[in-house]
């Protein structure tokens, strides 16, 4: 990098806003990585005509429209991100079959940290966690790319409806008429609450606890005590998922029984709990890894498995370990 006009500094206060336009782009396409690939566009693009940055607004909002163009221009370019429960019914244990589709179709996990930047105010930071759980962000993908530009930056990050209007080039009136109709939509997508991982209470904790024992333990009685009834499992990039805990339970103990002997390592994935499953080494001891599972937990009972299996992907993005040696675990 060069620019003889750009001030010294200026690589890192770019830099200073990764976390937050990861947050931004993560929420609008779904992706994990066609997110941080937006980002580094954004930082490319502003470095590279920082000579033509007025300072009539700030450099946030700036980089916040270049990142909404690159959205923009991506979205224009692919299909939404779903969850299996958003494109089929589910699956009767006794029909169960693992067939895999495209990594494109899939909403991906992201760690908390990559997204979420650190904030001081509580509620500030409880509705930054809210809006990157899959259900909301699986939500946000039924919307038009422009009403879920507005959306995110009116309600998830509180920009004024005078700011939207100037960083879309449009009216203050287009703006609360595109919100209202996003709002509208996300009604009639809206997923039960679940509750998000930090701070987690003493409730939370035990029923955490109690489940990597179950787990780990394959004890699958425990495991059903543990499931909401109508707790939910899904296995991307599989489109299979189940529906209550009895075809949860019984297809680890079938299609899943390699899974008897794993170990969990806790993490937070979407501003919810996750761990990182790790599974017997087939090839001598240890463990190697499986899937990130993010869980959704809602009055004191698990009420989804969302177990992400490509771990070549998705272990090195959260910084997990590439093995548990059987000492460690």
């Amino acid at each position: 990098m060069g620019d003889l006009t750009a001030p010294a500094d200026i690589d890192s206060r770019l830099e200073g806003h990764r976390v937050e336009l990861t947050g931004y782009c993560y929420r609008m396409l779904g992706s994990t990585f066609d997110a941080e690939d937006a980002v580094q566009d954004t930082l490319v693009r502003a470095w590279r005509n920082f000579d033509k940055f007025e300072g009539r607004s700030s450099l946030r909002s700036w980089l916040y429209r270049i990142a909404t163009n690159v959205c923009l221009d991506m979205l224009n370019a692919g299909k939404k991100r779903a969850r299996p429960v958003d494109l089929t019914d589910p699956t009767p244990l006794a029909q169960a079959a693992l067939n895999p589709l495209p990594e494109n179709t899939w909403l991906e996990p992201m760690p908390d940290g990559r997204i979420l930047p650190p904030v001081g105010d509580p509620a500030e930071a409880a509705v930054g966690r809210e809006s990157v759980r899959l259900a909301f962000v699986a939500a946000l993908q039924h919307l038009p790319p422009r009403q879920r530009a507005v959306l995110i930056l009116r309600e998830v990050l509180a920009w004024k409806a005078s700011e939207v209007a100037e960083l879309l080039d449009t009216s203050v009136a287009s703006v609360n008429s595109a919100l209202q109709r996003a709002r509208a939509t996300l009604t009639d997508h809206r997923s039960a609450a679940t509750d998000t991982a930090d701070p987690l209470d003493e409730k939370q904790r035990k029923l955490l606890e109690r489940y990597v024992a179950a787990f780990e333990g394959y004890d699958m009685t425990a495991l059903t005590a543990l499931l909401h009834e109508d707790a939910v499992m899904t296995m991307p990039p599989f489109d299979l998922w189940l529906q209550g805990h009895d075809d949860i339970t019984g297809f680890m103990s079938t299609l899943g029984a390699s899974c008897e002997g794993s170990r969990l390592v806790a993490t937070i994935a979407n501003g919810t709990p996750a761990f990182a499953h790790y599974k017997p080494d087939p090839d001598g001891p240890g463990f190697v890894p499986w899937a990130v599972q993010v869980i959704d937990i809602s009055d004191g009972a698990i009420t989804g498995l969302h177990c992400f299996l490509d771990a070549s992907r998705w272990f090195p993005l959260f910084g997990l370990p590439d093995r548990l040696d059987a000492e460690a675990a």
